[in-house]
């Protein structure tokens, strides 16, 4: 790979020392958004494949989310792949955020604090209401451990982990900084009584083609 001219170091997934702020260079953001990658803990990391059944049931379920918004005049924002400042150290790239009216007047503050020029252009600087992750074959722990665990320092309400290989919605509840299962399904069920009041989810539309 040939380094930009404005690049102080090499692009090269493994490499260690990366922080939020390097995507502030031009250069680096160009070879940033050719890929997808996130910061774990200051290493320039490469996502995992993005399989049919994955993406194909995250799809189905923020279209129930969207349909339940719409319904009920809440105007969220969805969202797929939003890339999070959890820290300088630690920039994570989600499935799917939804970010509540009030999320987005946050993200706006504090968008205006960080002294960034455009908004709409600015990665998201504070917990969204919902983070949702589609587990990968082989990355499990990653969205398990890992990104359960950071969202939970972050602050992020609720998380929920879909997994189209073995047919299982987890939604987790912040709970004095941990998270505890407030509702879960597997195979065709119907899950509900989750924290959003009125919330259905049949599981066999999550799953269909």
């Amino acid at each position: 790979m040939t380094l930009p001219a404005t690049m102080t170091r090499r692009f090269e997934p493994g490499t260690t020392g990366w922080t939020a702020s390097d995507l502030d260079d031009p250069a680096t953001e160009r070879e940033w958004v050719k890929g997808r990658y996130e910061i774990v803990e200051g290493v320039l990391t490469t996502m995992p494949p993005a399989y049919f059944a994955g993406g194909n049931a995250l799809i189905n379920l923020v279209a129930l989310l969207k349909a339940y918004s719409k319904d009920r005049g809440l105007r969220f924002g969805l969202a797929a792949e939003g890339e999070i400042v959890i820290d300088e150290f630690r920039v994570l790239r989600a499935d799917a955020v939804l970010l509540t009216p009030e999320d987005q007047r946050r993200q706006a503050r504090a968008v205006k604090l960080a002294g960034r020029p455009d908004p709409k252009r600015t990665r998201i600087l504070v917990p969204p209401t919902l983070v949702i992750e589609s587990v990968s074959p082989g990355h499990e722990s990653h969205d398990r451990r890992t990104k359960k665990a950071w969202y939970a320092e972050f602050g992020v309400p609720h998380y929920w982990l879909v997994d189209a290989y073995e047919q299982t919605l987890e939604c987790f509840k912040l709970d004095e900084a941990k998270y505890r299962v407030d509702a879960k399904g597997k195979g065709n069920q119907i899950v509900k009584r989750v924290a959003f009041e009125g919330l259905v989810i049949p599981l066999k539309d999550v799953w269909e083609d």
